[in-house]
């Protein structure tokens, strides 16, 4: 099996479009696959209890279809931190319980892609972070970095955090689609974050109104380079 954990430089950042955009490329080309999402804020009231509308998008985006609450295990109907709507909620979002879900999961994907939730350090309960549950998964990280104004400054401490934790980086993807406006600047940008980020660039995702086409042929594009 083969696995990655993908993270931002914020929230929005573009992690669910890069997530189900792999899985499906990845699906396409012949792989099994399987997506998590352990934790949401911003769920819906449904028939069937809460919905969170990225997680949906990565069981749809998998081949595999496990039950809802195998994909997302902690959600909460507020859209804030976390760590402050588990307080809220009476709940403790434990690190093993999602470890040991994941892992027995799993078993029979080829390829397994897990989501974070907002950037890298936010808090999931009152001592650890998402950072720590990338440690206890001990994937290689994807990083997705939102290319909008302040985004050098947040990928490179997030990669810096990403290599204190002992973790592997194992490439970076430049969203430049996430808002209708167009970075200032935006190739000089990049290039920047390539000169100082030893990781490669993977892919660079189109502007928001691009064609499906183009999505597509950049999530083949990127899941070649990861899986060959």
């Amino acid at each position: 099996m083969k696995a990655w954990f993908i993270t931002a430089t914020d929230t929005d950042a573009g992690k669910t479009l890069v997530t189900s955009g792999l899985l499906k490329a990845l699906t396409k080309a012949g792989y099994t696959t399987l997506g998590f999402k352990p934790v949401a804020s911003g769920g819906q009231v449904t028939a069937s209890g809460l919905r969170n509308d990225d997680a949906l998008k990565i069981i749809q985006a998998s081949t595999l279809k496990p039950v809802y609450e195998v994909v997302n295990q902690y959600i909460f109907e507020a859209a804030i931190a976390p760590h402050i709507a588990a307080k809220i909620a009476d709940i403790d979002i434990s690190l093993n319980a999602i470890v040991d879900n994941i892992h027995q999961n799993s078993l029979t994907a080829d390829i397994v892609l897990v989501e974070g939730v907002g950037g890298w350090q936010v808090p999931l309960n009152n001592t650890q972070t998402i950072a720590d549950l990338a440690k206890a998964l001990d994937f290689p990280v994807l990083l997705v970095v939102n290319m909008r104004l302040g985004c050098i400054n947040h990928a490179l401490l997030t990669m810096q955090s990403i290599a204190q934790q002992g973790l592997k980086l194992d490439g970076w993807i430049a969203n430049t689609g996430q808002t209708d406006e167009t970075m200032d600047c935006l190739e000089q940008n990049i290039d920047s974050l390539k000169q100082r980020i030893p990781a490669p660039l993977l892919a660079v995702l189109p502007k928001l109104n691009s064609s499906d086409n183009a999505y597509s042929r950049t999530f083949s594009r990127l899941a070649e380079k990861l899986c060959g």
